[in-house]
């Protein structure tokens, strides 16, 4: 029996900008999303996004705050997932690609004007309405 499963995104935040990768190897391959991964048994929200961060950019950050969630059913992928987003504050250096089967590249985009196409969940989390708070 299928269950869905749990996934963080990091909204990591430099201004008005956010970090987003290009995927690669998985489900959403050549889409656009933010830093994240599985929640793991007994951690925390803000303990994966923190670990996500670090094990794929190599960045870490301030102010994890916790966000939105969105509802994310892969049709053609039959998988679903639970996105719970965490907001994080970007406090220097510059973002390595550390899981190249997973990830082609790291960019900084204005909220603004993202890239297309879009990761499902970031798509659904635009369509509810969501805005960074811009500093």
């Amino acid at each position: 029996m299928n269950h869905p499963r749990v996934g963080i995104g990091v909204i990591l935040c430099d201004g008005t900008r956010v970090l987003l990768g290009r995927r690669c190897g998985s489900h959403g391959s050549e889409t656009w999303c933010f830093p994240g991964g599985h929640l793991e048994f007994g951690e925390t929200p803000a303990e994966c996004a923190k670990r996500e961060l670090l094990e794929e950019t190599g960045l870490t950050a301030t102010n994890f705050a916790t966000g939105p969630c969105t509802n994310d059913i892969f049709k053609d992928e039959g998988k679903h997932y639970v996105t719970w987003f965490i907001v994080a504050t970007h406090t220097g250096g510059l973002a390595e690609v550390r899981e190249p089967d997973k990830c082609r590249e790291w960019r900084w985009f204005d909220w603004d004007n993202l890239p297309t196409p879009l990761f499902l969940p970031i798509k659904n989390l635009l369509k509810a309405g969501f805005q960074i708070q811009k500093s």
